[in-house]
């Protein structure tokens, strides 16, 4: 076992009940939220946000409660409230369709500029919201790229097939099932091996891909952590005992 790998599978509990770990020596802590946050560059990275997936439903008539953007977006200042990052960084698929910067309610459009009043803001392209980016970039703060280095870490949407050390990626929403008070639980779950991160989906109307399948379980050489999203922690759970 690398030593990337062994530090990973034995991550160190923060007192916020969040994980510490290292992903391509990169000191990083596994949120609650299931946001990233990169101690070295005072930087907080969230994936999936998927704003505006309850009014994208209700448009085709199926409807969901209108709050998804709202309870997103609580969860998000919540973040920048007790970390303080002078940057944040959007993983992609930030929007859930081309259309849903115009559909937000003013208030929510609103918050987004406080939050990002006075630090970097950078909204990475996903494939659900590269055209909602580009066309609503005067009504949106912070700027948009494709990817981005921060370290010895490269940030991007979608992860890339083969070996890819320091990248940290969204798009798989990726959930881990354990057992609970007699039952299977479905949470959204980090999974790293010390060399690369996937991260869970941040907003709170996005499903989840089981870590186990091959879109995830493939782009690891070893098998990694999955650190699932718990109440007020963040639950380290060795590959072997996933069902």
């Amino acid at each position: 076992m690398n030593a990337a790998l062994k530090q990973a599978l034995s991550p160190a509990r923060c007192p916020s009940g969040g994980l510490r770990v290292s992903i391509e020596g990169e000191p990083c802590v596994l949120r609650c939220s299931g946001a990233l946050w990169v101690l070295n560059h005072c930087t907080l990275i969230a994936a999936d946000l998927h704003l505006e997936k309850g009014s994208a439903f209700a448009a085709r008539g199926q409807m969901l409660p209108p709050y998804d953007s709202r309870a997103t977006l609580d969860r998000l200042e919540a973040e920048i409230d007790a970390l303080q990052p002078a940057t944040v960084i959007l993983l992609g698929d930030s929007f859930h369709d081309s259309k849903s910067v115009g559909r937000m309610a003013p208030d929510d459009a609103a918050r987004l500029h406080r939050l990002a009043a006075g630090r970097d803001w950078i909204w990475l392209e996903g494939n659900h919201d590269i055209r909602a980016l580009a066309d609503a970039m005067d009504a949106l703060p912070g700027q948009v790229i494709e990817t981005l280095s921060l370290g010895s870490l490269r940030l991007i949407h979608e992860p890339q097939p083969g070996v890819q050390p320091g990248e940290v990626a969204g798009h798989l929403h990726p959930a881990a099932r354990v057992a609970a008070h007699g039952r299977g639980v479905r949470r959204p779950a980090f999974v790293t091996d010390g060399r690369r991160a996937v991260l869970p989906a941040f907003g709170a109307f996005t499903g989840g891909l089981d870590v186990r399948d091959p879109a995830i379980a493939g782009l690891f050489e070893h098998p990694p952590l999955a650190a699932a999203l718990g109440r007020d922690k963040v639950h380290a759970l060795p590959w072997e005992t996933l069902r």
